[in-house]
């Protein structure tokens, strides 16, 4: 009984990780499915509009490592709730706003918002899953980044029909708030006894000079620390590319309407999902059948991104529709392959009083090509009046990415 119930538990906390993550990715679409509308009512440019879609990934980014440090020392229950709530107050007031400046600011601070979500997300699922089956839980819980824009589409596409790209805001500030309140009525860590149960290494005592050299100034000495950094910085680079310009993309593209881009942007997004959940699913089998995660881990990552890169690179050419989509599909199923164990491999390299603190400095790099992906991509929209040099340069980081991964790491794990 006690069993089952653990189980349960489990079960619930990652769906409500996943539906979390979700609603985060679905927060992030509201500007890149409104993209035209919103860039035709307030007269914004191509360049413009990449600085508005690059605006979340900076704050994203300078609150990676504080707010990895204090997920390390704080539980989940308030701080995922406190982030949910902040994410639909940035989501209301974008939806409030009239000028490209304003958009600006109300997008930061939904990064802000959004920081926490899977560096604690990700102690809460080391905590709830042994290590033997928490790729799969990790890997579905990363797919809900692609999950999410897969159900952005249809989703707020119809909201915006009726109501406009306003009220498509406000509607999704509403649903995190009511996602914010199921999780902090609903979750609680794991009692003493369970697997994976909290450590009592760290706590919210703990001293800030101890966390920054103890925890941080260790981590950042370590080469496997960097190499980790460097590698996911490309794969977020290329996952970011598809997520904040795929509709304009098509639109240009394939001489789409805005509902017809929006609806089929959707579709590769679904493979993206299964290329995480099945990421995850792969790691724990290879795993178990006694091949050093991290081994496993590291030859997966390199060989999706080869894969994406290549594929990238390969879409600049504008193949057509139908072949386009085709490519877009294994394009993005091997990103989400590439996303899912590049966040997983953090959890095998450090132990778990570190883990949020690593996936931070990790994301932090990521949170740079984040940024970096949808500011360049609209420059040089603008400026050569095609996406193909932008894919191009996509291709390029791909391959530095996979350089990273594969030459990069020392081969030792950091245990100390």
């Amino acid at each position: 009984m006690q069993d089952s119930r653990h189980r349960t538990r489990q079960r619930m906390t990652l769906l409500l990780l996943v539906g979390a993550g979700c609603i985060n990715y679905i927060d992030r679409a509201t500007l890149s499915i409104g993209n035209t509308a919103i860039m035709a009512d307030l007269h914004l440019s191509y360049e413009t509009m990449g600085w508005l879609l690059s605006a979340l990934a900076w704050t994203y980014m300078i609150s990676q490592i504080p707010i990895g440090l204090l997920a390390d020392r704080l539980g989940g229950r308030v701080f995922l709730g406190a982030s949910l709530v902040l994410c639909s107050f940035s989501e209301i007031l974008f939806g409030l706003v009239d000028s490209s400046t304003n958009i600006f600011w109300t997008r930061a601070l939904l990064g802000v918002g959004e920081a926490p979500l899977f560096l604690a997300g990700t102690r809460v699922l080391v905590h709830w899953f042994a290590a033997e089956e928490r790729g799969s839980a990790i890997g579905l819980f990363n797919g809900s980044a692609s999950l999410g824009p897969a159900l952005a589409p249809p989703f707020l596409l119809a909201i915006m029909a009726w109501w406009g790209w306003r009220d498509m805001s406000v509607l999704v500030g509403v649903i995190n708030l009511l996602l914010a309140v199921i999780w902090i009525v609903y979750y609680r860590d794991p009692v003493s006894g369970e697997v994976s149960a909290p450590t009592p290494a760290h706590s919210a005592r703990a001293s800030l000079r101890s966390a920054l050299k103890d925890d941080l100034g260790y981590l950042l000495r370590q080469r496997n620390t960097w190499a980790a950094t460097a590698g996911y910085t490309g794969v977020v680079y290329l996952s970011s590319l598809y997520v904040t310009w795929l509709p304009a993309w098509l639109e240009k593209t394939e001489n789409l309407s805005v509902i017809q881009a929006g609806l089929l942007s959707a579709f590769p997004q679904i493979f993206s999902f299964l290329g995480c959940f099945m990421g995850g699913r792969l790691m724990d089998m290879i795993s178990q059948r006694g091949v050093a995660p991290l081994v496993a881990c590291r030859r997966t990552v390199v060989l999706s991104m080869l894969a994406c890169a290549i594929l990238t690179g390969t879409l600049a050419l504008q193949p057509g529709s139908i072949p386009a989509i085709v490519l877009l599909t294994f394009t993005l199923f091997a990103s989400g392959v590439a996303v899912s164990c590049g966040w997983t491999l953090g959890t095998l390299i450090v132990t778990e009083n570190r883990v949020a603190t690593l996936e931070a400095i990790q994301n932090t790099g990521a949170s740079l090509g984040g940024v970096l992906a949808p500011l360049l991509t609209g420059i040089l929209a603008t400026r050569y009046g095609s996406f193909g040099p932008a894919f191009i340069l996509a291709c390029g980081i791909g391959l530095v990415s996979v350089v990273m991964y594969h030459k990069g790491f020392s081969g030792r794990t950091l245990k100390s």
